[in-house]
């Protein structure tokens, strides 16, 4: 659910988050050297500030006036700008692993606190689960889990930029809003199949006119079985 645009420019949020058996591998390993490297498998990926990974290196070193450098590789396997936070589980990944190998003795809060400095998802990437995130998305409570299931995943050849998504939604007529709470109450059963009639992601609609793939698969997701189907995000991965 999207509440409205604030006054920094995000916008408030009511949404249910949940981790999946996806990842990305990252290795840090400290260096004499004072700074930080980034090394990763894919060639169009940012090593500097514009990458999440080395934005959370720097935080953890500047505030907590760390000497030594780090060496950050980074192996994608998350799609890139498909709705799936991939970005922010990788700076959650540093910051977790920062706070282990330099011996912080940091807790949960106080790393989601940091978290919430570099991307609105990453607070929620460090406590993963099944959880209900407010705010811009940064304040994260844990839910009941989801009993275990398959999910089916399908990212078209094409990525959506999360501020051109927000910014679509702004000129867009709102459609139906979600009832977050009655999709409370359904995970509180553990009932997937009665989820689908919950299933509402307001981005979808601006997302879908300018990309109508994703409403077809979608539809072709419902019609091969799946119990709910939706968009990720802002987009355009589909899962089922």
């Amino acid at each position: 659910d999207v509440i409205g645009k604030r006054e920094d420019g995000y916008h408030d949020v009511r949404m249910i988050m949940q981790t999946i058996h996806l990842y990305d591998r990252v290795e840090i390993k400290k260096i004499k050297s004072p700074v930080i490297r980034v090394e990763t498998n894919l060639y169009y990926l940012p090593i500097n500030e514009d990458n999440l990974v080395y934005k959370a290196a720097k935080l953890m070193r500047d505030e907590f006036d760390i000497k030594e450098g780090v060496r950050i590789v980074l192996q994608k396997f998350i799609p890139v700008a498909a709705g799936l936070a991939g970005g922010s589980s990788d700076a959650a990944a540093v910051l977790v692993g920062m706070n282990r190998i330099f011996q912080l003795g940091l807790k949960q809060e106080k790393l989601m606190e940091l978290g919430a400095e570099i991307g609105s998802d990453v607070p929620f990437c460090i406590m993963g689960g099944t959880c209900l995130a407010t705010g811009r998305g940064e304040k994260v409570k844990q839910l009941p889990p989801l009993p275990r299931t398959y999910i089916v995943l399908v990212k078209p050849d094409f990525s959506v930029s999360t501020p051109w998504a927000y910014k679509a939604f702004d000129a867009w007529e709102p459609g139906r809003k979600p009832d977050v709470q009655r999709m409370l109450a359904v995970i509180e059963s553990r009932d997937i199949s009665k989820m689908q009639a919950e299933m509402v992601n307001m981005l979808e609609p601006p997302v879908i006119h300018e990309h109508p793939v994703i409403q077809q698969l979608k539809d072709r997701m419902k019609e091969e079985g799946a119990d709910a189907v939706s968009m990720s995000g802002s987009g355009p991965t589909v899962y089922g």
